[in-house]
């Protein structure tokens, strides 16, 4: 999925979404991180992949506690 597009889908969502979101990449990064130590990882661009979206669901999450305390 392209980053616009990932992007999009993402701001959509809640607060408690983004964290349900996130708690998923990071169960992800981790079996990711465990497939290359063990030589079974085949997509090695998934891990870099996952790694930005995880960026991009702490900077939704940031920019959406930030309005809250603003507005």
């Amino acid at each position: 999925m392209k980053s616009s597009q990932r992007l999009s889908d993402l701001s959509a969502l809640s607060p408690d979404q983004l964290g349900d979101e996130l708690l998923n990449l990071k169960k992800e990064q981790f079996n990711l991180r465990f497939q290359r130590a063990t030589g079974q990882l085949e997509n090695v661009a998934r891990v870099r992949e996952v790694r930005r979206d995880i960026a991009r669901v702490r900077t939704l999450q940031r920019q959406k506690t930030l309005q809250a305390a603003q507005g």
